[in-house]
């Protein structure tokens, strides 16, 4: 179950499971000299790291799967290393097409509801997007994003001279990601196999007979294919320049149990935590913390404790949503930082487990997330071991805004 969410989560359709595949097989020979383009950095950062961290954490998104040239393993590894949820690579084909089929081949033992197939040269896909797409394929069976053309389009009646053009309003321009209920877009990949280098994945679904879907695309989800691509995302990768840090604190008294949750990992222990959730205080000084960073309230604003669906609930689902909030306002996670104050249980044994899942919930890479712990020398109510407290910070970048 995905959360309940004001703004583009609203059109996810929760009993999706949805899976993307970044393709990123190609040579990128028309962005000049060098690595292929999706190894490159922009803003300091892999292009294909950037793309693929985009979809992590976002709702709705289960796994990421990369499809790589043969050539490119170990690269590929060193650019991923620590990305949850990203599926081990597999190797693309001669074509696109080809490339793309190996991908949806990957996923069939344990295959989605709905499939995103995006570029991995198209590092500013944003969370509408993403939300969008899944909402229109879960509707429809296929759709993809377009945007109107700005300029006229002619034909060439002889070189050199224009005659009449196509109607502008009927014509767009496609991106990426295209969205797809799984089995159809496998299927339409199998029977169109032989059927020449379609010229993406829409193609091959009208090729197979389905009609295809369009939601509203974005203009900053460019596609680098130039040298003058790049230098225009290192200055929009320049314009977060908006730094800000927020904390948060959370606190939970012990009650009947035989576990606790900390940081959405459960530990055993001879108390449970008292709460309307499951009393995560770790997640939730960590939600607090992100929902500062954006002015967003707080926890009890999103997830008041009178309503009872959040009875029980799992406090991942909470920082998911803050996550998906700074992606929304243009951010980027740069840091989360827990310290946990209780006597016991002893939070050494689980340190790593924990900074695994609040980087896995939160889409970032583990080397972002530390956690902590003390005590309060047996002073005050965690030190009488009546409950456990957390204090948070999270550091995030945003677009400036005057």
């Amino acid at each position: 179950m995905l959360l309940k969410r004001q703004s583009a989560d609203e059109r996810v359709h929760t009993d999706m499971r949805t899976d993307v595949i970044v393709v990123a097989a190609g040579r990128g020979q028309r962005a000049g000299d060098g690595m292929p383009k999706q190894y490159r950095t922009v803003g300091g950062e892999p292009v294909l790291r950037r793309t693929l961290a985009r979809f992590l954490g976002q709702p709705g998104i289960r796994f990421v799967q990369p499809v790589i040239s043969p050539d490119h393993v170990e690269l590929c590894a060193s650019i991923v290393a620590g990305l949850p949820g990203v599926l081990p690579p597999v190797a693309g084909g001669a074509t696109r097409q080809a490339s793309v089929r190996a991908g949806l081949e990957a996923l069939a033992g344990d295959p989605p509801d709905l499939v995103l197939i995006h570029d991995a040269a198209r590092p500013f896909v944003s969370a509408r997007l993403v939300a969008d797409a899944i909402a229109t394929a879960a509707e429809h069976g296929a759709a993809v994003p377009a945007l109107p053309l700005v300029d006229t389009i002619k034909a060439l009646s002889a070189p050199g001279f224009v005659a009449t053009g196509p109607d502008r309003d009927r014509i767009r321009s496609v991106q990426t990601p295209q969205s797809f209920r799984y089995d159809l877009i496998l299927a339409a990949h199998r029977a169109q196999a032989d059927a020449g280098d379609l010229t993406d994945d829409a193609a091959v679904a009208e090729a197979a007979g389905h009609r295809v879907a369009t939601f509203p695309g974005d203009p900053a989800n460019v596609k680098l294919t130039t040298p003058e691509d790049f230098v225009t995302a290192e200055r929009n990768a320049a314009a977060l320049v908006d730094i800000r840090t927020s904390t948060g604190f959370d606190v939970h008294a012990f009650g009947p149990g035989d576990h606790v949750w900390l940081g959405g990992v459960r530990i055993p222990h001879e108390f449970g935590l008292s709460g309307h959730s499951d009393a995560d205080v770790v997640l939730h000084a960590l939600t607090d913390a992100l929902l500062g960073t954006i002015g967003s309230a707080d926890i009890g604003h999103h997830f008041p404790p009178s309503d009872p669906q959040w009875k029980g609930a799992a406090s991942d689902r909470f920082l998911a949503h803050a996550a998906a909030l700074v992606r929304e306002a243009g951010g980027r996670i740069a840091h989360l930082d827990a310290t946990v104050i209780c006597e016991a249980p002893k939070i050494g044994p689980h340190r790593e487990a924990m900074r695994e899942r609040i980087a896995e919930i939160a889409g970032i890479p583990v080397a972002r997330v530390s956690v902590k712990a003390t005590t309060s020398e047996r002073l005050g109510f965690t030190g009488r071991r009546e409950g456990i407290a957390a204090l948070a910070a999270a550091t995030v970048r945003l677009p400036w805004v005057d």
